[in-house]
């Protein structure tokens, strides 16, 4: 991808309101990080609102994480909602494997015809019917071992799926990228991962969806990168992390993305 800053600039142009069903450990997490990225978040997850909500905004996102059957009603209704009116919106499968709760309300969304699903391999592999069930949200298997998954589950939802890790793997069934930005203390902050899917889904906005999920994980992973370079331990690194996102503009991104077709 030859200009990902490019999408960088549309979303600070556009500046979407993200609605996010998000879980209760990442909810202030990412409500910062996408501040600090250019969007506007907003944490809307009753049932008797959500659907409603989701009709207003530029996108939406929804985990899993902290699931409890109300909580699954607002989530499958937004995801209804933003499905008829062509909003996009991105699932993260938190831990799909781990239940056969969590497996049949991850079958169900997948129902709902996600614009992205975004997991790490674990829970890309458990989502699409194969072994996968990780150590809670933690994966225990390689982004190599889910890439066959993650291009049969695109071609089966109709999603770009995009798997993260050491190195994401992005793909919509047909095209493939890979993106090796990132640090290894993102891993050690929790709600990093929650937090880029919301990222994720306010680039999505009015943008071509491989190439928006594609500059999103760029984004997220080179702020890690600027981030790790001062950051003394996870505590610092936070704070680095939320600076180096607002500080990123179009030039950085295209010139410190590191991306190639796969």
């Amino acid at each position: 991808m030859e200009d990902p800053g490019k999408y960088l600039t549309s979303m600070r142009q556009t500046v979407p309101l993200v609605h996010n069903i998000t879980n209760y450990v990442a909810m202030n997490v990412m409500a910062n990080v996408l501040l600090a990225s250019g969007a506007s978040p907003a944490m809307v997850h009753a049932r008797e609102e959500a659907a409603e909500f989701a009709g207003i905004a530029q996108a939406l996102s929804i985990n899993i994480g902290t699931v409890s059957p109300p909580w699954a009603e607002a989530m499958e209704a937004a995801a209804t909602v933003a499905r008829a009116k062509d909003i996009p919106w991105v699932l993260d499968p938190v831990a799909v494997g781990a239940t056969d709760y969590r497996r049949a309300l991850g079958a169900r969304l997948v129902e709902l015809r996600p614009t992205v699903i975004r997991g790490n391999a674990s829970e890309i592999l458990a989502l699409a019917g194969e072994a996968g069930a990780g150590k809670g949200a933690d994966s225990t298997e390689s982004v190599e071992t889910a890439e066959g998954a993650a291009r049969a589950l695109a071609r089966h939802s109709g999603a770009v799926v995009a798997v993260t890790g050491a190195v994401d793997f992005v793909t919509d069934g047909t095209q493939a990228a890979r993106v090796a930005n990132g640090h290894a203390m993102m891993p050690r902050v929790t709600a990093l991962g929650c937090s880029l899917t919301g990222v994720v889904a306010a680039f999505l906005a009015g943008q071509p969806r491989f190439e928006a999920v594609v500059a999103a994980l760029a984004f997220f992973g080179l702020a890690g990168e600027r981030a790790g370079a001062t950051a003394q331990g996870p505590g610092s690194f936070q704070v680095a992390f939320l600076d180096a996102l607002h500080a990123i503009d179009a030039d950085t991104l295209t010139a410190g993305a590191r991306i190639e077709a796969a």
